[in-house]
Formats: structure tokens, sequence, C-alpha cells
């Protein structure tokens, strides 16, 4: 499932559930992308930091230490070209609005599926 547009691109996976961050990996190391991982919020704004070809961010909403909310502000205050995903369980009414109001380009729902998860990552481009 190599992928021409992100086997090009270095993609920071941002999930605290082992589980979770394993699925994620599974998926995007098919598609020839540069992958780094972190736990939590603070991990991932010390990793926009030391890395900074990192072309998109994957993070979950709810993380320890600081949230996927206050990460993708600070990331935002290093890096306004980076793309930042949300992945969350909730899509509620509303739930939109604020995950792009906070600093993320989109978001996607989980449970997240492969070929879902690759067309997201694929269509995604920051709007500068």
């Amino acid at each position: 499932m190599e992928n021409e547009y992100l086997k090009t691109k270095k993609i920071l996976i941002v999930e605290d559930d082992v589980s979770s961050r394993l699925y994620l990996n599974k998926i995007l190391e098919k598609t020839g992308a540069t992958l780094i991982n972190a736990v939590d919020g603070k991990e991932a704004i010390e990793a926009v930091k030391s890395n900074p070809g990192i072309d998109i961010i994957l993070m979950d909403i709810q993380l320890p230490v600081i949230d996927g909310y206050g990460a993708a502000k600070k990331i935002r205050e290093l890096r306004n070209d980076i793309i930042i995903i949300a992945q969350t369980a909730y899509s509620l009414l509303g739930d939109r609005e604020r995950i792009i109001a906070s600093g993320f380009d989109d978001y996607i729902v989980k449970p997240i599926f492969p070929h879902q998860l690759i067309e997201k990552l694929t269509s995604s481009r920051r709007k500068l």
C-alpha cells in the first residue's frame, strides 16, 4: 500500500494507547512514510522541536500531560506549516468547529479504518 505522496513525508503519531499506536504504525509503515511516535502532548511538542522535517501530525485529543488541544496550540506557535490532524472517539455537534479553532487542519473519528486514514492524510493540505 505504498503511497507516492506519503512516502516522502515524515509523520508524527501522537497516541497514548499502546494498541492504538501500534495499529496506526502498522497501517502507516506500509505507505513508506517515515514515522515518529509520541505518547503525550509534551512529547509531541518536543518531537516537533527536535525534528524540523515533520510534515504531518496525527494526534489524539485525549492525551496525558498536555492534551491534544494544548499541544496543537503550542505546535502552531512553533510551526504554522505543519499539517495537524486530530484523532478522536468523539464526534458531537460543535466538535469539528472546536477542533479546527484549536489549530488542527482536520480530524478523523475513531475507529480508524486503513483506507480512510490514508485518504485523510493524502488529501490534507495546509492552507497558509
